[in-house]
């Protein structure tokens, strides 16, 4: 009989079985969690299968997430593995991200998640934009916006260049001279390098570094699993905005996700609006990632929203106690922004 819980050295090698499986589902990403407080705990059944990270509160209590799966079919068959590892972790509550877009199949939201709360307020971004990398080097530059190619090959006529690099310092730095300029949150350096040394090992991260006559001008961290990649970290300095690396950059990373098997590149998070709000808008507005969709819409990608997130409360007192701290929380994070 199959064992529905899986060790470690088994959960990669059956994600084999599943080309598009996320990257956040892999061993990899819990080793990469782990530190951070989270531990794992996969399961399967006969057609699906999921990778949990749970994170520990005081009292023997824990809260459980499920990012970017399950994995597979039939996952009415799996959510009872899902809901026993809970229980017995004694989790708060469980929290499901889906890997899908909408509109979602009535079917799962009368089934699988019936006596779930839905929720729309998800960890991972719920907007992003998806680059088809199915296609030639010609007809992805083609699908791009006019201004988009020819930013491309402005930053190469001045002579920039693109190089794998493993100067995680300088990354960093720029990463903190970005975000001092854009107004976001940052890891501190140890997220960062951690990311990098789990996954670039394993073939599934690289770190491309754009340059001029050997002067960082811009990083760029792409992800990969099997037939998806991924564009999560960037950064450039305020110098040398006008070379144009950041878009020769994104250009290098597609081409090295698809010259490695990739089918999609996911350029990860975009203003949570419909397309048209964000067509509308994009020209007016720059506050939080409407600077970044501007850059990003550029690509020739398909504007995509994924799935709520979907929550089961097993300890209804303390998931309220939880929301307060975390509302509270987020308030004090909002207010020294």
């Amino acid at each position: 009989m199959r064992r529905a819980y899986l060790e470690d050295a088994e959960w990669d090698e059956l994600l084999e079985s599943f080309p598009q499986a996320h990257l956040l589902q892999t061993a990899g990403w819990a080793e990469f969690k782990a530190p951070f407080g989270w531990s794992s705990a996969r399961v399967r059944s006969a057609n699906a299968c999921a990778q949990i990270l749970f994170r520990s509160l005081p009292l023997g209590l824990s809260i459980a997430y499920l990012p970017k799966g399950p994995v597979g079919e039939n996952w009415e068959e799996l959510i009872p593995h899902i809901e026993r590892l809970c229980r017995a972790r004694k989790a708060v509550f469980l929290q499901v991200e889906p890997d899908l877009t909408e509109p979602l199949p009535a079917e799962l939201l009368q089934g699988v998640f019936a006596d779930f709360k839905r929720e729309e307020h998800t960890i991972q971004p719920r907007r992003t934009i998806l680059v088809n990398l199915e296609r030639t080097e010609e007809e992805l530059l083609a699908a791009m916006k006019q201004k988009t190619r020819y930013n491309i090959r402005l930053a190469e006529k001045k002579g920039v260049q693109v190089r794998q690099s493993s100067d995680l310092r300088g990354f960093y730095r720029m990463m903190q001279t970005t975000a001092k300029r854009d107004g976001f949150a940052l890891h501190d350096f140890l997220y960062y390098q951690h990311v990098f040394q789990v996954f670039e090992p394993r073939g599934k991260c690289a770190l491309l570094e754009a340059h001029l006559d050997n002067q960082p001008l811009a990083y760029l961290m792409v992800f990969l699993h099997r037939e998806r990649s991924w564009y999560f970290y960037g950064a450039s300095d305020d110098e040398s905005r006008n070379l144009m690396p950041t878009y020769l950059l994104q250009w290098e990373a597609m081409r090295w996700a698809k010259a490695r098997g990739a089918a999609s590149y996911d350029l990860w998070g975009i203003p949570d609006e419909d397309e048209e709000v964000l067509e509308r808008d994009f020209t007016s507005r720059s506050d939080g990632l409407w600077g970044v969709y501007r850059f990003k819409r550029g690509f020739g990608g398909v504007v995509a929203c994924s799935a709520p997130a979907f929550i089961k409360v097993y300890r209804l007192l303390i998931y309220k106690a939880y929301q307060i701290y975390r509302a509270q929380k987020q308030a004090g994070l909002d207010a020294a922004s």
